[in-house]
């Protein structure tokens, strides 16, 4: 099937011989006598395509374009008359129609006008991925030489030519977005539109409507049918940014779409089939939100074909000078700063600090340098306090009254930092009241990585 075709016409003449012509060219048809049943129609049917008389019992066929224009922007019509007069085709034009055929109908001309107003609507679907692909350009690429950078770009060049599922897993600010814009522009769907959706932004009564569209009158407010996220990411990628803040009402749904790749709207009747790729992305532990009842375990597992983490920037110092030369030739671009170059000093204090806001943070650290140094060199004493002060721990709220006796007997600076970083650990431990996962929470850490410092450390929970 090249497309839906709704063929509204009183005469029964015209509308047999329409759908002759249109059903030999391979499109499927449905008619309408009247324009209040092809509103109808529309609003149930969606078509890619419409030819509307102007001259119809009731309401006419330029006030039903209207309608149809206000109700679906992006949908086509072709008007047609018996009556035709330069005037009435001017006037057509100008409230959106795409052409205007007068009758008696050409086989030819209707060919023709349905191929290039389905042609029109192709383009503009493009048009919309086009833009999608070049607003994401700039992000498609992982800065970094790191052991785990080069292990997770591998990754991704092998998972991305196929259609497997992705989930994405790390810390907020690691650059999940990222990650996925480089699935999907190496992927066979980069023509096609990445459409991305904030399960955490969408207010809980908002995200059916938000992911499978709604039909006019579904719900107060709803003054004009809109097609849902899955709809317009139908043949490309769908990427749901964090999934574990998705309710679990909403997730049993999410998960019989996912499976089926069928839905109707909110408010609507008509069964509508796409074709996405989806990639979600979390920054929280799944498995242990299943474990605690707020999470699916068989969404996770449909989720999970293919898994990827992002790593966090403190297991990547050696990518920090690489990010800071990459933020600095980006920002002086394209907002016009004065560059600025960092010290070896002021660069060994940037990569021993663990950048608990990762890479997001580095970036907003590297905008606000530029703003306030541009044009200078930026050495130690230029660097905000959180950053100096915090040393290893890189907290900004980083306990300084803890006791450093003993720090002056160090041999070098990695050994003192080692010794402080055991001692706040050991101190914040306490503060929890010896809770691990708190101490996480409030070191910035993930747990795993958490454990492995305290048993470095031979720091061990209070019973």
């Amino acid at each position: 099937m090249m497309g839906l075709v709704l063929v509204v016409d009183d005469e029964e003449d015209i509308r047999y011989s329409l759908r002759g012509i249109l059903e030999d060219e391979g499109y499927d048809v449905v008619e309408a006598v009247s324009a209040e049943r092809a509103l109808e129609l529309a609003s149930e049917q969606r078509p890619d395509l419409v030819f509307l008389d102007i001259w119809l019992p009731g309401m006419d066929g330029l006030t039903a374009l209207d309608s149809l224009r206000e109700d679906q922007p992006e949908l086509p019509v072709i008007m047609i008359s018996g009556h035709g007069s330069i005037e009435t085709a001017v006037s057509a034009i100008k409230k959106g129609a795409f052409d205007f055929i007068e009758k008696p109908l050409s086989l030819e001309k209707v060919v023709i006008a349905a191929d290039k107003a389905m042609e029109f609507r192709e383009l503009k679907r493009e048009n919309t991925a086009l833009k999608t692909r070049i607003q994401g350009d700039q992000v498609q690429r992982l800065t970094g030489t790191s052991p785990v950078i080069r292990k997770l770009s591998e990754q991704i060049e092998r998972v991305a030519p196929t259609d497997a599922w992705v989930l994405i897993t790390g810390e907020n600010g690691t650059g999940k977005e990222i990650v996925a814009r480089m699935i999907h522009a190496q992927s066979r769907r980069a023509t096609r539109p990445m459409v991305a959706v904030n399960c955490a932004a969408i207010p809980e009564e908002l995200i059916e409507s938000e992911l499978f569209g709604h039909e006019r009158g579904a719900f107060t407010g709803a003054d004009r049918a809109a097609e849902g996220k899955f709809e317009l990411a139908d043949g490309g990628t769908l990427f749901l940014d964090e999934i574990g803040d998705m309710s679990l009402k909403t997730q049993a749904k999410i998960l019989r779409i996912l499976q089926e790749q069928r839905f109707e709207r909110v408010g609507g009747r008509k069964t509508i089939t796409v074709d996405v790729r989806v990639i979600a992305a979390t920054n929280k532990n799944l498995p242990e939100e299943i474990v605690a009842g707020n999470f699916r375990e068989d969404l996770y597992y449909r989720l999970k074909v293919f898994p990827l983490v992002v790593p966090p920037l403190r297991e990547r110092p050696e990518d920090i000078r690489l990010l800071i030369e990459d933020f600095v030739a980006n920002m002086t671009r394209d907002h016009g700063f004065r560059s600025i170059r960092f010290t070896d000093e002021a660069m060994t204090v940037l990569t021993s600090y663990r950048w608990p806001g990762n890479v997001r943070e580095l970036k907003n650290f590297v905008e606000r340098m530029l703003i306030m140094f541009g044009g200078r060199e930026v050495a130690p004493a230029d660097l905000p306090p959180e950053i100096t002060l915090a040393g290893g721990a890189g907290r900004e709220d980083a306990d300084m009254s803890i006791d450093v006796t003993g720090f002056a007997a160090a041999s070098d600076l990695k050994t003192a930092r080692a010794l402080f970083e055991a001692r706040f650990l050991e101190a914040k431990l306490q503060e929890c009241g010896g809770n691990v996962s708190r101490l996480a929470e409030m070191v910035g850490l993930d747990r795993s990585s958490l454990y492995r410092k305290l048993k470095t450390y031979g720091i061990h929970a209070p019973d």
